[in-house]
């Protein structure tokens, strides 16, 4: 029985399960507790006959146990149920595809599986023909495809067709041709081509030989430019160098002379002060002491220019940056001397001095080292220093390391003084920088020698 009855007055009275699929429709669905269909077109309303399908869903009791078929059949109540129009919602499909005047038939062609009684129902019924909105076609003029469908333990078969001429055009029809030319075309170009390649040997042999050419003349002058900048790099350097000792010299002469001028007149102040003016004494002690931390400040400005002690010669200056080194960082450092004095230029010490200058502050800062060896001798006209650490050695990246020229800076000091620089590493095991350098020639400046100067 329906309820509520408003808007279903025609169907008072019907007993839904009278007709034998409708109820093992519902016998299936209360067993089960799932939505059920007898797959069988039903009237609704205004439209007794056609095609609409009905969907139930079971209702029991609340609070009663549904875990076995009797507990279901027991706590069943009824069922809710909606229908649908299946000519509607099949239009909507077809409206919706790319191909026109598709026509489908839908058949429902009955249960393939016996039903509770062992019957098997065969019967085959149409549910929706989309002919009235197609323009139907001849068998030969169209393509035909059926697909089955299983709904609700129902069969039904739903059977495509399409006119050919929906599928493809006249273009269609010519596209084997138009392949085939296109092919010979393309063979056509390909033997153009390799004839054409075949045939100017000569005028590539010919291209070749002018790019060969070519190249090596920018070769050529990519080495001159880089021996020209190799030259103006050593002048910038001579250039940096000599106003760095320019500079330490003025500071030396003009700015050391007035402080120690200045430190004298302090210092007389404060011994005739001493008992007479203890206040002004104390001032005079403090101005005293500034004065000293300036003239220290200044001596290491000057020595951060350019030691002095270059100018007592290649020994003394390697020997004042071994004991720097050793006071500032506390790294055992050993210093060993063959042959005696050096006897070269300037120009030739000052590089070999920024050499270890730049090798011991890499081992401080870089090395981890614990004990640092270096070495000076010259013997049949050949100067080599070399600076040897215990520390974890040179990474294989280092070298090339973006914004790292310490390495770079010794390598090109020695170049530009026609020597050689070699540099070996093992992890873990240290790194030995050896640099070597032709002593041809002599030649020294004056020597300068500061009271500012420590030895």
């Amino acid at each position: 029985m329906l309820e509520p009855i408003g808007g279903f007055e025609e169907k008072y009275g019907v007993n839904l399960s009278g007709k034998p699929h409708v109820a093992a429709a519902l016998a299936r669905s209360r067993d089960t507790g799932e939505l059920a269909s007898s797959g069988r077109p039903i009237g609704i309303m205004a439209r007794p006959h056609g095609a609409d399908l009905g969907m139930r869903l079971p209702l029991y009791y609340p609070g009663m146990p549904l875990d076995t078929i009797l507990q279901r059949r027991t706590a069943y109540m009824g069922s809710v149920g909606i229908g649908f129009s299946v000519p509607r919602l099949l239009q909507g499909a077809l409206d919706e595809m790319p191909v026109p005047n598709v026509r489908l038939q839908l058949y429902d062609v009955g249960r393939r599986v016996p039903d509770s009684a062992g019957t098997v129902d065969e019967t085959r019924q149409l549910l929706f023909d989309s002919a009235d909105s197609a323009r139907l076609e001849a068998p030969d003029r169209t393509f035909q495809h059926m697909l089955p469908i299983d709904f609700n333990g129902r069969v039904w078969t739903a059977y495509f067709s399409a006119p050919k001429a929906a599928l493809y055009t006249r273009f269609d029809a010519y596209l084997p041709v138009l392949a085939g030319l296109t092919g010979t075309i393309s063979c056509l170009l390909l033997y153009a081509l390799f004839h054409t390649l075949a045939s100017s040997r000569k005028r590539a042999l010919k291209i070749a030989r002018a790019m060969t050419r070519e190249l090596r003349d920018s070769q050529a002058k990519l080495q001159l430019s880089h021996q020209r900048l190799r030259r103006l790099a050593a002048h910038a350097d001579q250039i940096k160098e000599e106003e760095r000792k320019r500079i330490a010299r003025e500071i030396h002469d003009d700015l050391g002379q007035n402080l120690l001028a200045l430190r004298i007149e302090a210092d007389i102040l404060a011994t005739r002060t001493a008992k007479r003016h203890p206040y002004l004494h104390a001032r005079a002690r403090y101005t005293l002491n500034q004065i000293d931390n300036t003239i220290r400040s200044v001596r290491h400005i000057i020595n951060d220019l350019r030691p002095n002690v270059l100018d007592l010669g290649l020994n003394a200056a390697v020997e004042w940056q071994v004991a720097q080194f050793r006071k500032r960082s506390g790294i055992d450092c050993e210093l060993i001397e063959h042959g005696g004095d050096v006897d070269i230029d300037d120009r030739c010490a000052t590089a070999f001095f920024r050499v270890l200058q730049e090798s011991l502050s890499n081992i401080c800062q870089h090395a981890q080292a614990t004990r640092v060896k270096v070495e000076l001798h010259q013997q049949q006209g050949l100067l080599q220093m070399s600076i040897t650490d215990n520390g974890v050695g040179l990474q294989a990246a280092s070298r090339n390391k973006t914004g790292s020229f310490g390495l770079v800076g010794i390598e090109e000091r020695i170049n530009l003084l026609g020597g050689t620089c070699a540099i070996s590493s093992i992890p873990d095991g240290g790194t030995t920088i050896t640099v070597s350098v032709p002593v041809a020639y002599r030649g020294a400046l004056p020597p300068f020698i500061s009271q500012f100067a420590e030895h």
